[in-house]
């Protein structure tokens, strides 16, 4: 891909201010209109981008994001190339309502099929690296319930005008919605509020300064992302910041203010699972990079209370999957020994 011509060098949309240091590269997506200059720009460059969205049972949302893709991104200003639906085994009609909205539906389970990688989010994204064939890959969550297209243009713009960034992460504000739709401002995040920032605010403080570390919209450079592991489940966001920080720092990533999000809010429970699998591989990494020292193997069962005298305990065992430039380029999918602890 080449990177020698850009629209302009634009001023990020605001500073944030981290004790006596200012942290650049926080953008605006309105910088990036109109969406048709962003299109020529990346024509000059002759890069190609594709849009990856990891879906399981998402038949309920999948469609219009989709089908407003299709039609703003993909006919009316082609800034996107492809729009692909990462199927992880999906039960109901998801497959069939991507397809039919103008997706290239992709199932998790025929890429590498002789590979030993556990079904997740991340396994999903890490394999969409081998079908999608744009230089820039942006990630989109599937149940975003008020999805616009500056989910898009916002996170592939500093990637197009700015050769040093390589990751770009968008942030909002998440409100959470409780019975008679009564709104909590601010109370959405609990994972990353109660789990992620306090971790990292205690080993890694930098990081701790990203507004939504654990977002699920994201854009890179593929050469970028194939020098890197990602995790198989729901810690694959911050398995690949700590990993980008320890060995490139902060310079290489951005992030883009999106305004507000809705999305479908999980019950505790599953929350208690997801941060499990996220709290382990948080350690993980930390003690690949020596910040700690683990005397004992984490746990991969988690225990979960469900009143009186009923427990309840479930396997979440997620894994590393290999840099995909690792791998060799003949015969990858002939391999089993996919993954490391």
């Amino acid at each position: 891909m080449s990177t020698c011509i850009f629209l302009c060098r634009l001023k990020p949309a605001w500073p944030l201010r981290f004790g006596n240091a200012i942290l650049t590269n926080i953008y605006d997506p309105a910088q990036f209109l109109p969406v048709e200059s962003l299109a020529e720009s990346k024509v000059r460059q002759h890069a190609t981008i594709s849009v990856v969205i990891p879906a399981l049972n998402e038949e309920a949302t999948i469609g219009p994001l989709v089908s407003m893709l299709h039609r703003e991104m993909v006919r009316d200003c082609g800034l996107v190339d492809e729009i692909i639906v990462m199927n992880d085994a999906s039960t109901d009609r998801t497959r069939e309502v991507a397809e039919a909205a103008g997706a290239r539906v992709v199932d998790t389970g025929s890429v590498l099929p002789q590979r030993a990688v556990p079904s997740g989010k991340g396994s999903a994204l890490w394999k969409s690296q081998f079908v999608a064939r744009g230089d820039v890959l942006v990630c989109l969550d599937a149940d975003v319930k008020n999805f616009d297209t500056r989910f898009v243009y916002g996170l592939v713009g500093p990637l197009l005008t700015n050769p040093d960034v390589s990751f770009v992460k968008a942030f909002y504000t998440r409100p959470f919605v409780v019975a008679n739709n009564t709104v909590l401002q601010h109370y959405g995040g609990r994972v990353t509020e109660i789990l992620v920032r306090p971790f990292l605010a205690a080993f890694c403080p930098e990081l701790a300064t990203l507004c939504q570390p654990l977002s699920g919209e994201y854009s890179f450079r593929k050469s970028f992302m194939n020098q890197l592991p990602m995790f198989s489940g729901y810690s694959v966001e911050i398995g690949l910041l700590l990993e980008i920080h320890r060995r490139f720092g902060m310079s290489c990533l951005a992030q883009v203010d999106m305004g507000v999000r809705y999305h479908r809010n999980r019950p505790v429970e599953e929350l208690g699972k997801m941060s499990f699998g996220i709290l382990r591989t948080i350690l993980a990494k930390l003690q690949q990079s020596s910040a700690v020292e683990l005397r004992t193997a984490a746990s991969t069962e988690m225990i979960s209370w469900l009143g009186g005298d009923q427990w309840e305990r479930t396997t979440i065992h997620e894994v590393e999957l290999p840099p995909v430039g690792s791998l060799p380029a003949q015969g990858a999918g002939t391999q089993t020994e996919a993954c490391t602890q």
